[in-house]
C-alpha cells in the first residue's frame, strides 16, 4: 500500500504544513491508540517525549488528546533524547512509544515517530494499519474509557542510570575533561549529568534551550564551535549530539573530527581484542571504504545496508551482529540498547580511551579515511539511473579507472530530486576529476529524459 504519511523515519514535515498540522496529529494519535491499543490485554498505556522545539508543547497536546479519544492511557516524559524514550518504552512496559522530534533538522520542522514495546522500530505492517485507520471517521470512546494522562516520574534519571549502566564497571572518566555539545536539544539537561557522574570534568556548550536554538550552528551537524572549544580549553576531547539524541560524532584534542565510521573502527578494533565483537560490522552505501578495508585487514566482516538506520538494524538482526551504524554518527550497539544512542556510543569510545590508555588520535589511527567527493544532480524529474546506457557506460570506465583503490556511489536521493553522485578514492585530484565527469553525464541524461 502507498504510504500518505510515514516515511523512512516516521512523520516528518515542516510545521504548520501537511502532514505536521494540529488536525492531522490528533487523527494521527487516535489512529495509533486504535492500532497499538488493540495490542495486548488490559488499558493501553504510550509514552511520549519530545525534543526542545517549541512545536512540541502544540504537537503533544495533539497527540495526547488523539490517544485520550481512543482510550489509551498517556505518560509524558517532557524533553527526551530519542533513545531514551525506547529505554523507558521497554522498561515501563508500554505499548508504545512516541517521539515528538525532526532530529537534526532547523526548529521550523517536527516530526512524529513510534517504537514498539520492545523499544524498537513499529514494523511495516503496524504502521500501515495506522495509515488506515487515519482513514476513518474519528470516534470518541465512551466518557467512561477515556484515557488519563500523567507525568512520568524522573524519566531524565531513569535514562542517566541506564546510561551509566552501559559503561564498564569500577571504570572512571576522572582526569578527562570533556566538551559536550548538546546541539540544544533533548539532551541538555542528561549529556553533562552522565558524564559528570562518571567522574568527568565536563564543560557544556549549546545546553541552553529556547524552542527556537535546537541545531543552530551548533551539534553534530554544525561542529565548528565544538572544534573551536575543545582546543581552546585544552580538553582530552569533545563530543556533539544531535537535536535528539540519537546521533554522536566526536572531535579529537587536536580540534579534529571523529565521524561514524571512526569510531565504528575504534568500537570494532576494541571488541575484536577482547573477543566481545560478535560477527561482524554493518556500514551503508555511504561508509568511508578505509573502514571496509582496515576491517577486512584484520579479518573482520563487513557488510554495507541501504543507507538509514532501519536499514542498518535490519541487517544487523539478520546476521545477528551486534554492531552497525552511519557515518553521520547513528550508531547502533545491540547488546546495549534497542536503537541507535548518541550518549552510550560516546560511552563506548570513551571506555576504550580510559582501558587502553590511548588518546582519540591515537585509537584512530589504524583507519586510512580515503578522500570523498559527492555531486548533488538536481533534475526536473525522477529517471531511471540504470535504464540509461550512456550512465552505465560512464559507470564502468569510472570504475574501472578507480580499481580496487576506490568506489562508485550513484544513488538518486529518498527526499529530494536529486541523483548523489559520490566517489571516494586515494586521490583527491583524482575523485573530483572523475566526479565531475560522471555527474556531467548524469545531468544530460537526465535533461534527455525530461
Amino acid at each position: 500500500m502507498a504510504r500518505k504519511f510515514f516515511g523512512t523515519d516516521g512523520v516528518r514535515g515542516t510545521m504548520g504544513e501537511e502532514p505536521i498540522t494540529p488536525e492531522t496529529v490528533l487523527k494521527l494519535g487516535w489512529a495509533a491508540g486504535r492500532v497499538l491499543g488493540k495490542r495486548g490485554n488490559g488499558h493501553a498505556k504510550i509514552l511520549i517525549g519530545k525534543d526542545t522545539r517549541v512545536s512540541g508543547y502544540l504537537l503533544e497536546s495533539a497527540l495526547e488528546a488523539g490517544l485520550s479519544a481512543a482510550g489509551v492511557d498517556i505518560r509524558l516524559l517532557g524533553p527526551m533524547p530519542t533513545p531514551g524514550i525506547a529505554y523507558l518504552t521497554r522498561t515501563a512496559r508500554a505499548r508504545a512509544g512516541i517521539v515528538i522530534s525532526a532530529s537534526h533538522n532547523a526548529y521550523e520542522d517536527n516530526g512524529i515517530k513510534f517504537f514498539s514495546a520492545e523499544g524498537t522500530k513499529l514494523p511495516d505492517d503496524v504502521e500501515l494499519a495506522i495509515e488506515e485507520a487515519m482513514k476513518e471517521p474519528l470516534r470518541t470512546v465512551a466518557p467512561g474509557e477515556l484515557g488519563k494522562a500523567k507525568r512520568y516520574e524522573d524519566a531524565a534519571g531513569r535514562y542517566i542510570e541506564f546510561c551509566k549502566s552501559t559503561f564498564p564497571h569500577r571504570v572512571s572518566l576522572e582526569g578527562l575533561k570533556i566538551v559536550v555539545d548538546c546541539a540544544n536539544g533533548a539532551a541538555y539537561h542528561i549529556a553533562p549529568l552522565v558524564l559528570s557522574e562518571l567522574g568527568a570534568v565536563v564543560i557544556p556548550i549549546a545546553n541552553e534551550p529556547d524552542g527556537f536554538n535546537i541545531n543552530r550552528e551548533c551539534g553534530s551537524t554544525h561542529p565548528k564551535l565544538l572544534q573551536k572549544t575543545v582546543v581552546e580549553e585544552r580538553a582530552h576531547l569533545g563530543i556533539a549530539l544531535d537535536g535528539d539524541g540519537d546521533r554522536v560524532i566526536l572531535v579529537d584534542a587536536n580540534g579534529q573530527i571523529i565521524d561514524g565510521d571512526l569510531m565504528l573502527y575504534i568500537a570494532a578494533m576494541a571488541r575484536h581484542g577482547n573477543g566481545r565483537l560478535h560477527g561482524g560490522v554493518v556500514g551503508t552505501l555511504m561508509t568511508n571504504l578505509g573502514l571496509e578495508q582496515a576491517l577486512r585487514e584484520r579479518g573482520i566482516p563487513f557488510k554495507r545496508a541501504q543507507v538509514g538506520d532501519r536499514y542498518v538494524m535490519s541487517m544487523l538482526q539478520q546476521e545477528k551482529w551486534e554492531l552497525g551504524g552511519e557515518t553521520s554518527g547513528h550508531i547502533i550497539l545491540l547488546d546495549k540498547s534497542t536503537t541507535g544512542d548518541g550518549i552510550v556510543a560516546a560511552l563506548e569510545v570513551l571506555a576504550t580511551m580510559v582501558q587502553t590508555g590511548k588518546s582519540l588520535i591515537e585509537l584512530k589511527a589504524g583507519m586510512t579515511v580515503y578522500p570523498q567527493t559527492m555531486i548533488n544532480v538536481r533534475m526536473a524529474r525522477r529517471f531511471d539511473l540504470n535504464g540509461s546506457s550512456p550512465v552505465r557506460e560512464a559507470l564502468r570506465e569510472v570504475e574501472a579507472e578507480l580499481g580496487a583503490q576506490g568506489r562508485v556511489v550513484l544513488r538518486p536521493s529518498g527526499t529530494e530530486p536529486v541523483v548523489r553522485v559520490m566517489i571516494e578514492g586515494r586521490e583527491m585530484q583524482q575523485i573530483h576529476r572523475l566526479a565531475e565527469q560522471l555527474a556531467s553525464i548524469v545531468r544530460r541524461a537526465a535533461d534527455e529524459a525530461a
